[in-house]
């Protein structure tokens, strides 16, 4: 392959040049491929010629039929140089492509390393096993921070069986209105209800009395449906 490709660019010049390099001998090379891309089909049709003229003077002209194949023979030669040539070209195109191709991502990977250590800058792995505890410090902290706010602004402690007998005075309490409303109050419980005047105690018996009735006729009419 001669120098006029453009390889030599590959190993001189600047990054502009030498990025275009591959690109100009490309073009080049398809230039040569076309170009015997026609040649062949030309002499590809010039065999077929020259056999048809063979087949046409085979039996009247010996001469001519003999002159028509050893033109075949040549151009056949000259088809298989060309052929050849061919396949050369379509297997450096191949190679400059497949070798600007493993440029291109070397120099993308030299990139995206460039890149990494830029971003890692000076980290190392020191630094950042201190900035994770540093991290878990500083949540200790605030943990602790969250307890104290927390204790400091707790109700104030008290007696739990003082608040237990409270509640069982205030049950208890409920417990007796309802008796009192409904009027079945346990003989336990009526021991300890306070003495009420007679006057009173008679009406309050009398309310009782029509109270149970009603309860009564309730019950009646409950079983009846």
């Amino acid at each position: 392959m001669s120098a006029g490709w453009g390889f030599g660019g590959w190993f001189g010049g600047g990054a502009a040049s030498r990025k275009e390099a591959p690109k100009k001998a490309i073009l080049s090379l398809r230039a040569q491929l076309e170009m015997l891309s026609k040649r062949e089909k030309h002499l590809e049709n010039q065999i077929n010629e020259q056999d048809g003229i063979a087949r046409k003077y085979v039996s009247t002209n010996k001469n001519a039929a003999k002159a028509a194949l050893r033109r075949k023979k040549q151009f056949e030669h000259a088809l298989d140089q060309t052929q050849g040539q061919i396949m050369s070209l379509e297997r450096e195109i191949h190679s400059i492509e497949t070798a600007n191709i493993n440029k291109e991502t070397l120099e993308a990977m030299k990139n995206a390393s460039k890149a990494m250590k830029e971003i890692h800058g000076g980290l190392t792995i020191d630094k950042v096993d201190q900035t994770m505890e540093d991290l878990r410090e500083q949540h200790a902290i605030g943990e602790e921070i969250g307890e104290a706010i927390t204790q400091s602004i707790a109700t104030p402690g008290y007696d739990e069986t003082e608040l237990e007998d409270e509640l069982e005075a205030l049950q208890q309490e409920a417990l007796d209105d309802k008796l009192m409303q409904t009027g079945h109050v346990p003989k336990d419980r009526v021991d300890a209800l306070p003495t009420a005047p007679e006057g009173v105690k008679g009406k309050a018996t009398a309310v009782t009395e029509d109270d149970e009735e009603e309860e009564l006729r309730k019950l009646q009419a409950e079983m009846a449906m």
